[in-house]
C-alpha cells in the first residue's frame, strides 16, 4: 500500500498531513513578510498574541581583584567608550557583576587550637550602576569561601515568553529594545564588612577585611518575534 492510500485510511496520518502541510505554508510566508518589513514599523504585527525568544550573551567589560579593608568600599568606574565598535552597536540591556571572596579571619593565643572556634561571616555587598538604573545584593563567605552575583537591567523581562498576548510587535520591542541606554558612564561598588568569631578564652581572632575577585560584564540581549498558534486551535 502506497503512502497515499495509507493518507486515505488512516485519519491520524492525515491530521499530520495537513498540520506539515500548514506550518510549510505559513511560515515561510509570514518570514518572507517579515524580512520585507523589518524597516517598516507599519509592517510590523498589531495587537495579538507572540512567542517571543531570548538569548542572552555577554560581553567582558572589567575584572581584577582588591584587598578590600573592614568598612571601606572599592569603586570602579567603568565606561562604554573602552569597548569596540561592534560590542557599542548592540542591544546592551544590563550589567552582571560576579564576585568571589574568601575568608582572612587569623586566630592568635596559645589557648586557640584547644578552645577551638569558628570564623565570623563577612558580608560583602556589591552595588552596579548606570544612568538612573541600579540594585545591589549581598552575599556572605560563611566562614569560607563565597561567591555571589548583582545585575541591573532595564528590559521588561515580562514580555518573553511562549504566549505573550495583548501587544503589538512593537510595543514590545519597545520593552526589549533602549536604543543607546547601554553606553556610557557605570560605577561598580564592592563594600566589606567584615566580622570575627568567638574562640573563647585566652584566644583572640582578627579580620580586617577581604581579598575581593570580581568581573563585570554587560548583558546583551538578542530576541526574535513570531505569532502564537495554538494547535488544538487548527481544524482538521
Amino acid at each position: 500500500m502506497g503512502f497515499f492510500d495509507d493518507v486515505k485510511e488512516d485519519q491520524t496520518l492525515q491530521i499530520q498531513v495537513v498540520c506539515v502541510t500548514f506550518f510549510l505554508l505559513v511560515f515561510p510566508a509570514y518570514f518572507f513578510l517579515k524580512a520585507a518589513a523589518t524597516d517598516d514599523v507599519s509592517g510590523m504585527g498589531g495587537v495579538g498574541t507572540y512567542t517571543v525568544d531570548a538569548e542572552f550573551s555577554y560581553i567582558d567589560f572589567d575584572n581584577g581583584g582588591e584587598y578590600i579593608a573592614d568598612g571601606d568600599t572599592l569603586t570602579i568606574p567603568l565606561n562604554t567608550d573602552a569597548l569596540s565598535s561592534e560590542d557599542m552597536s548592540k542591544n546592551i540591556v544590563g550589567v552582571l557583576v560576579s564576585m568571589s571572596y574568601a575568608e582572612d579571619e587569623t586566630a592568635s593565643g596559645l589557648t586557640c587550637v584547644a578552645a577551638g572556634g569558628q570564623d565570623g561571616p563577612d558580608t560583602i555587598t556589591g552595588v552596579a550602576s548606570h544612568m538612573n538604573y541600579s540594585n545591589s545584593s549581598e552575599g556572605q563567605n560563611q566562614g569560607g569561601s563565597g561567591s555571589h552575583d548583582t545585575s541591573t537591567v532595564w528590559y521588561n523581562s515580562s514580555v518573553i515568553g511562549d504566549k505573550i498576548e495583548g501587544l503589538s510587535e512593537s510595543q514590545i520591542i519597545d520593552e526589549l529594545v533602549k536604543d543607546g541606554t547601554g553606553l556610557g558612564d557605570y560605577n561598580i561598588e564592592i563594600t566589606v564588612s567584615a566580622a570575627t568569631g568567638n574562640a573563647g578564652p585566652g584566644c583572640q581572632r582578627t579580620d580586617n577585611g577581604e581579598d575581593v575577585s570580581y568581573t563585570v560584564q554587560l548583558i546583551v540581549l538578542d530576541y526574535s518575534i513570531t505569532p502564537y498558534i495554538d494547535i488544538d486551535d487548527i481544524d482538521v
